[in-house]
């Protein structure tokens, strides 16, 4: 049951409270106090912060490299770097300090030393100690001031098994040593005990998904097993020890599934009776009352309270940032007087509740805690069921008031060394300083009424918008789909059941509209599993690859004058097509080339985007442009080309075929798709989809067949206009030498489309955040087993952070789960078939007679699998560092500079995409001027372009031909023509306005 109580009752004793703890936290400081205050720079660097945008946005991201700055020349270099930046004004005390001309001189070290001093004092304000003695000092002087606690392990991201378990293993040592502490503690009445009954002394914090590396919504049955069993051991020795648990809660993609592991977990008869554990609810996620009123249903049957520690929300900017760039609605309120209307919502429902839940209200809001103990007062809430909490460092003043007036207040206290917690710091400092913080505006001495006013919001029809486009003309693409939602895991499970029923069948080629019987049939096995025959496929014969040259011929003259609107609606509703049947389509992708779950689906979105991108861009280039003069028009017009042969790979089999295929289509060409034979029945599934949008026979065929035969014969073909190939280097050449040689009877010059590879470099530097740059090497090298066009295959990391780095990936890669792809704890599935597994374990054979052995990862034998492969200190000419492998093997090169990796990068015969993992401005801008690849991605990984985002293909010998996905790419579908008439008769011409 849920005792409702009209909110307005609460206000007028919340005003009067909050007044008072108001005035308590705005006691004028001495003179002396506030003076020194204005003299230390940590405060100066704050201020300075709040009172200028450009400067804060600098100052933090110098403030998060400054970990991996190794000496005083390197931090000097980087605060001109980042502080001298054109767009930041500067203070003029730190315009002098930074005025030295040599990062080596005596006022640069001056400079360092000042801001590294500044810097690690802020630490030391939001973080309560670097080791366990400092811990213990600060948590001593909490309860001296008669405050409760509870510890935060600062850390690196947990991206390794060894990482998770340390993870765990550091928790038990910690509540150890505070249970064992906590012996000498005397008794404090107001935080020890309440209602008669004694408080566990020691609580910690821990984060759920610390406790497996490869934790994901998409795998929830996987992730819940491997967290739970270390969460068991955990609860197990907190109750040994008396230890309270709390969990906290991280990004929104977790909470569901954090949410079912903890409940499952505590109504298991071992734990069913602890009252000692808790739970948090992030208020800015719109659907937090929905959970909050979940959890006491949840805790009402349980039979036993637990604690819910109710906060606003820190990972803000994040969360809008991912919902942006993933097309998703927006899963936090983008108002920050909603969050706070809803905060007052859920304390409320949470204090009514109190049987059923402890609520900790968590804000350095004097109006959020006045409003609480408001209602705590007026509902006569028992001291045990409610306590308020702040933030080390954050409401110091505000948790003193509170303690005055006799609340139970708990600090809470991360620790751990600067390093790893400068992203804490960082959160914190964005906190302090933002323009709609509570805090910023007390310390402003807003007026009174304003600070504590009642936060309003207009609701609306109280639908969550969607995420603004990313920019007013951007095209805005598919969104994948988001596996945190329980039901689209259930529609992936479906697809995949009834695509199997769908096993063996047979898929004809299609010409001039018929399906056709063929004399060959080959098998397309799951290279999961290579028992499983995915489907059979009719391989065309070069008589009737002749047929279908002919019907393509017949139909051009009617499609090159089908209206672009036509055309342009055909893709259209090809694409709502493929979105209709996204969960199918991405099953197949996973079945018969063995791609994992969500990267199968990423491709659906792309095979998507293309059709819409393109029948777009077909529309703006059928405008033409008017170059017109008095008395005469210029227009300049596309028209289309002819007969497009387009040969498409295996490794996207959707998107790639249908990017060529539809950009060929709406540009007004006949085309003829001959697929990869691995992947050939994606390519019917596409064909499928094509003749339901509306395409007229004989415009589009399917026409699969032997590249040596049928392809060879569709390339040297005189009515052949266009060669749309992505594949290998090898064969590539051999289209384009063959398209160049004019065969009797062709009245034109052939034009070749070729992306064709390449030997992809990502280099960290030793300024790189080095849990990004793991994880960003991880998913670049291995996704997809390195089968990407765009894969990483070298990594060419700087001398200083070399060991650290290789150590880390190993240890990663090595936390890897490799198995069947459609099991979604796969990250590492099958290669395509037996010759490439053939042809990879040879490289890795060279590998090992040239390079060292970091790691060699086993691998089951049912299907074409290969395990990772890292070689470490591999000369940069060494064949595996050179040569394309299209599989999961890895050379890491050491490198002595940025200048000597940079060259190193650049000297392959390959430009098509790179990355680079630097905090370092002029190592940025150096890689966006020197790094000689198509695609340059900095700070993320390296694979998964975007349609219209990042527009995708290479130079060198990657390619010939424009970026597909991209404003240039349907000019190669094209024949420009000029149109020039004169329009004056007998020296009279029509002229505008003249009427």
């Amino acid at each position: 049951m849920v005792l409702q109580v009209q909110t307005s009752t609460y206000e007028a004793r919340t005003q009067e409270i909050a007044r008072q703890l108001l005035a308590a936290t705005q006691e004028n400081r001495n003179f002396f106090s506030a003076l020194r205050d204005q003299m230390r720079w940590d405060d100066k660097l704050l201020a300075w912060a709040m009172s200028n945008p450009g400067l804060r946005v600098q100052l933090f991201r110098f403030i998060d490299t400054l970990p991996a700055l190794r000496s005083k020349p390197e931090i000097a270099a980087h605060l001109q770097e980042y502080l001298g930046d054109e767009s930041v004004e500067l203070p003029a005390t730190l315009k002098g300090m930074l005025n030295f001309a040599n990062p080596d001189s005596m006022p640069g070290q001056v400079a360092a030393t000042t801001v590294a001093t500044a810097v690690e004092t802020l630490a030391h304000k939001y973080i309560a100690g670097e080791n366990i003695k400092q811990a213990l000092k600060t948590i001593e002087r909490l309860r001296k001031e008669k405050m409760a606690f509870t510890v935060d392990l600062l850390g690196e991201a947990v991206i390794t098994e060894a990482e998770a378990q340390s993870y765990l293993e550091r928790y038990l040592d910690l509540m150890q040593q505070l249970q064992e502490a906590s012996k000498n503690w005397t008794r404090v009445p107001l935080i020890d005990e309440a209602d008669g009954e004694a408080l566990p002394k020691v609580q910690v914090s821990v984060k759920l998904t610390a406790f497996y590396s490869q934790f994901d919504p998409l795998d929830a049955k996987g992730s819940e097993e491997r967290v739970s069993s270390r969460i068991r051991t955990l609860l197990r020795r907190a109750q040994e020890l008396g230890v309270a648990v709390h969990f906290d809660m991280e990004q929104y993609a977790y909470k569901d599934i954090t949410f079912s592991i903890l409940k499952k977990l505590l109504m298991e008869e071992e734990f069913r009776t602890r009252t000692d554990i808790g739970m948090t609810i992030q208020a800015y996620l719109r659907d937090s009352e929905q959970d909050a009123r979940e959890l006491i249903n949840w805790a009402n049957q349980r039979g036993y309270p637990i604690t819910i520690r109710l906060v606003k929300g820190a990972y803000w900017d994040q969360e809008t940032i991912k919902a942006a760039q993933k097309h998703w609605p927006q899963p936090v309120y983008n108002d920050k007087a909603a969050t706070d209307v809803n905060f007052e919502k859920i304390t409320q429902l949470l204090l009514e509740n109190h049987p059923y839940v402890y609520s900790a209200i968590g804000s350095h809001n004097v109006r959020s805690q006045a409003h609480a103990i408001a209602i705590a007062e007026t509902l006569k809430v028992p001291s045990r069921c409610f306590e308020m909490q702040v933030l080390y460092g954050m409401g110091d003043k505000l948790a003193k008031a509170l303690v005055d007036k006799g609340y139970r207040v708990r600090v809470y206290c991360p620790y751990g060394e600067l390093l790893p917690g400068m992203a804490y710091l960082i959160r914190r400092l964005l906190e302090n300083t933002a323009n709609s913080s509570f805090l910023r505006q007390n310390l402003e001495n807003r007026p009174v009424e304003e600070l504590l006013a009642p936060p309003t919001w207009g609701q609306g029809d109280g639908k969550v918008p969607p995420s603004p486009p990313l920019s007013p003309s951007s095209f805005s693409g598919a969104a994948d789909t988001d596996y945190a939602e329980e039901e689209e895991r259930k529609k992936s499970q479906q697809a995949f059941q009834n695509v199997r029923q769908q096993f063996g069948r047979t898929y004809l080629p299609l010409i001039h509209g018929e399906y056709v019987q063929t004399q060959e049939i080959i098998d397309s096995l799951n290279p999961s599993n290579f028992s499983e025959v995915i489907g059979k496929v009719g391989l065309i014969s070069v008589e009737q690859a002749q047929q279908a040259m002919q019907a393509a011929k017949a139909a051009f003259p009617s499609w090159r004058k089908t209206p672009v609107t036509q055309r342009a609606g055909i893709l259209r509703k090809a694409a709502d097509l493929m979105e209709q049947r996204r969960a199918e389509l991405s099953a197949w992708i996973v079945l018969e080339v063995g791609k994992p779950v969500r990267e199968a689906d990423a491709e659906v979105s792309e095979a998507i985007d293309f059709c819409r991108y393109y029948a777009e861009e077909m529309e703006r280039l059928d405008k033409g442009y008017n170059y017109d003069v008095p008395g005469e028009t210029n227009r300049y017009i596309y028209q289309p080309r002819g007969i497009a042969v387009v040969i498409s790979p295996w490794n996207f089999p959707l998107a790639i075929a249908t990017g060529m295929t539809v950009a060929a289509l709406v540009a007004g060409n006949c085309t003829l798709l001959k697929p990869a034979e691995t992947s050939s029945v994606i390519a019917a599934k596409l064909t499928e989809i094509l003749v339901e949008a509306g395409i007229p026979q004989g415009v589009f065929q399917y026409v699969p067949g032997k590249g040596s035969q049928v392809g060879a014969y569709l390339v040297s073909h005189p009515d052949t206009h266009m060669i749309v190939f992505t594949g290998s280097q090898e064969v590539g050449c051999k289209i384009y030498a063959e398209a160049a040689t004019l065969k009797p009877l062709q009245r034109h010059m052939k034009r070749v489309i070729a992306e064709m590879g390449g030997k992809n470099t990502i280099i960290v530097d030793e300024s790189a955040d080095l849990d990004q740059a793991v994880v960003g090497v991880v998913q670049s090298a291995f996704g997809y087993s390195g089968q990407k066009c765009s894969a990483c295959s070298r990594v060419v990391v700087l001398e200083p952070i070399y060991d650290t780095f290789v150590q880390r990936f190993v240890e990663a890669t090595k936390s890897l789960n490799i198995g069947l792809a459609e099991l979604p704890s796969t990250t590492v599935g099958p290669v395509i078939d037996a010759n490439a597994r053939d042809r990879i374990r040879e490289y890795i054979e060279k590998g090992k007679a040239e390079a060292k052995v970091a790691l060699e990862l086993p691998a089951p034998d049912h299907g074409y699998f290969i395990g990772p492969v890292i070689f470490k200190d591999v000369s940069p000419n060494a064949i595996i560092a050179q040569q394309e492998i299209f599989g999961p093997v890895v050379a890491v090169i050491k490198a002595k500079n940025f200048q000597q990796a940079l060259s190193i990068a650049n000297d392959t015969n390959y430009a098509l995409t790179g990355g680079l993992y630097s905090r370092t401005p002029s190592h940025i801008q150096k890689a966006q001027e020197e790094f000689e690849v198509g695609n340059l991605y900095i700070n993320r990984t390296i694979t998964g372009a975007i349609v219209a985002r990042q527009p995708f293909g290479g130079f060198k010998l990657s390619g010939v031909g424009s970026k597909a996905g991209g404003p240039d790419y349907l000019l190669q579908f094209l024949e420009p023509r000029t149109v020039t008439e004169n329009i004056q008769r007998q020296g009279f011409a029509p002229i505008e306005g003249a009427e």
